[in-house]
């Protein structure tokens, strides 16, 4: 055993730096967005712990130099602190990975037993080696004797335990995370190597540092999804102008699976590892982006697959295994990229808007069709955010028409139900299945409510000034206005200002399915009834009718839609049930109203199942707003 003096051979400049950086890390995790899981604390804690163990590093070798009576008891401790740190994180790392693996229990014990005997026996025999004088010890003259050290061996130990758990379970973590692991590891034996050739020892709280750099840049700060082995939609968009500028061309694969697509909601474990597995096995150099919560969208270059449609055909093969599995609603749209969807980079928002016409478990592959549908589609966001930005109630681009409604007991039309039209100019006229959900969707729905109430009560005035007999107007609502807490108000002040009496004006609500919606739906529902306003239940027969609800509310008149009107003219059967329930509603006191009357035959089957009113082609199409007075009596 080599004697020397121990301080020659260090300088506390390695272990000053990697404290720095880790106060560095530290500020970063606290002043940025970062997802608190598990890991993320067992991460902190290992960023700790490599400050305590750099910090006792310096202060244990500053203390060797200030002794002077050969009692070097202080400087034992803060070395055998220095190394179970340094145990410790190296123990961290194995929970570290165990937890972004996500590894079952019967599998995770093993690893746990193994990783704790090579920590605490690591520590254990560094403690007693130092204390019987078989380790590591100082000389009276301060000289250094090494001894025994089982520090390069319970190193290698967790190490390789580390190294096992990224091997063996490689499949669990993104390729990309893996090689980035592999990589800082290897620049750290790399340093340990030359440090040791070097007789220094300065640089080994060093070589634990580069770990804990990936592990924030990979998992903490860079934004992958582990579990997943997705990245942040926002890389898509460097992805797609490089390849653009390089002249290559990219295959869109897009999973979206709408049960999933809610704030704070996670695909399941077993769904996360089957997405991961799957958008590597079958492409080379695969990147896989997350969109939002049930959205990833997987890019891959076409040139660099020649054989990709099998490929592709292979991946949509496996995926009908794993959806026959877990049965879960999705959507997949797969397509080339062109040059000029690629130099305005709108991939992500084309892919959406192909789901709006999309039925459910359907693979779609994009068509030139597609791309046009999606320029109308820029028109008309376009166009409304202009409409709103412009704010003017008497906007000429929002047209209000009319289809007037029949009273079977006046013979007369009393009422009339409003049906916005958008005219654009590069467009023409653009009908609400085209832009109603795209208002609502982009916030942008309550400014047409506002308008189009704006120039129904203008309309409503003027009929009403020239003498027009007519009960009222109905306007539909949609359940994104009810949401504003200003509705009530809005209301209010456009019936005020408009000159009119509220009882003219009715609201048309479609029924929802959510809890929270129907008390929205009551609470605003009951505050305008007061003034005097008509409620229709609009599209009754359409998806999920929960008649208990309707009952809570307290609608005027029930809206039957015209599939119920085809349905009763199919069999004997359907047309006795749609009897039955228009009876009910009649004995209940609801007025019944059959929407898409458009023959004869319609008009006297709905009549004899109790229709008050009654609305179609048959009576009209719709017209705009001042053309009702075609339609509407007046006072002699």
């Amino acid at each position: 055993m080599g004697e020397l003096r121990y301080f020659d051979n260090f300088s506390p400049v390695g272990d000053l730096i990697v404290v720095a950086i880790c106060f560095v890390i530290m500020i970063l995790l606290i002043t940025s967005y970062v997802r608190k899981t598990k890991a993320y604390y067992i991460f902190l804690n290992i960023v700790a712990f490599l400050i305590a163990a750099a910090l006792c590093d310096v202060i244990h070798h500053d203390l060797y130099t200030q002794i002077t009576n050969g009692d070097y008891t202080s400087v034992y401790i803060f070395r055998l602190l220095y190394r179970a740190f340094l145990f410790s994180i190296l123990f961290l790392f194995v929970v570290y990975i165990v937890t972004l693996q996500r590894l079952e229990l019967d599998k995770k014990i093993p690893v746990m037993i193994v990783s704790s005997l090579i920590y605490v026996s690591a520590v254990i025999v560094d403690i007693v080696t130092c204390i019987n004088g078989t380790g590591f010890h100082l000389n009276r003259d301060g000289t250094a004797v090494n001894g025994f050290s089982v520090f390069l061996y319970g190193y290698l130990g967790l190490v390789m335990v580390s190294i096992f758990l990224m091997l063996v379970f490689r499949k669990r973590l993104h390729k990309r995370v893996m090689l980035g692991f592999y990589g800082t590891i290897t620049i750290s034996f790399l340093i340990l190597y030359i440090q040791k050739t070097h007789g220094q020892s300065s640089f080994t709280a060093s070589t634990f540092l580069f770990p804990i750099i990936a592990m924030l840049y990979l998992i903490h700060v860079n934004p992958v999804n582990i579990e997943l082995g997705s990245i942040s939609i926002r890389a898509l968009e460097d992805m797609v102008n490089y390849n653009f500028k390089h002249g290559h061309k990219l295959l869109f694969m897009s999973l979206y699976l709408p049960g999933f697509d809610v704030e704070g909601r996670t695909l399941p474990k077993e769904l996360q590892d089957s997405i991961r597995r799957n958008s590597s096995q079958f492409f080379s150099d695969a990147v896989l982006f997350q969109v939002s919560y049930g959205h990833v969208v997987l890019v891959n270059r076409i040139d660099g697959n020649s054989n990709y449609s099998e490929k592709l055909k292979a991946l949509l093969n496996a995926f009908e295994k794993e959806h026959q599995k877990y049965q879960n609603d999705y959507k997949i749209v797969i397509g080339a990229s062109s040059d000029d969807v690629s130099r305005e980079n709108e991939y992500v928002s084309i892919i959406k808007s192909i789901h709006r016409y999309m039925q459910l478990n359907e693979v779609h592959m994009v068509v030139q069709e597609d791309l046009t549908k999606y320029k109308e589609y820029k028109a008309i966001l376009a166009a409304l955010n202009s409409i709103s930005h412009r704010h003017d109630p008497n906007d000429p681009r929002v047209q209000v028409y009319c289809q007037p409604v029949y009273n079977i007991m006046t013979k007369t039309y009393d009422t009339a139900e409003v049906l916005m039209r958008l005219d654009l100019p590069d467009i023409g006229l653009v009908y609400p299945d085209k832009f109603i959900s795209i208002a609502e969707e982009s916030g942008l729905i309550n400014i047409l409510t506002k308008i189009i109430l704006h120039k129904t009560c203008t309309e409503i005035r003027k009929l009403t000034s020239e003498g027009y007999l007519f009960d009222r107007i109905s306007v539909n609502i949609s359940i994104v206005d009810l949401r504003q807490e200003s509705f009530t108000s809005d209301i209010d002040w456009i019936i005020h200002t408009s000159g009119i009496s509220s009882d003219k004006l009715a609201l048309e609500i479609t029924e929802s399915q959510n809890e929270e919606e129907f008390k929205v739906i009551k609470s605003r529902i009951n505050e305008l009834k007061g003034r005097g306003i008509t409620f229709y239940l609009d599209d009754f027969g359409t998806g999920y009718s929960n008649l208990e609800r309707i009952m809570e509310l307290p609608f005027d008149i029930i809206k039957f839609d015209r599939s119920l009107v085809n349905a009763s003219s199919n069999d004997e059967r359907s047309q006795m049930m749609v009897r039955s329930m228009a009876n009910l509603f009649s004995q209940l006191q609801y007025a019944v109203l059959y929407e898409g009357i458009e023959t004869d035959n319609d008009e006297s089957r709905c009549i004899n199942m109790s229709a008050r009113y009654l609305q179609g082609y048959k009576y009209s199409h719709p017209v705009p707003i001042t053309e009702l007075r075609k339609f509407f009596s007046r006072k002699e």
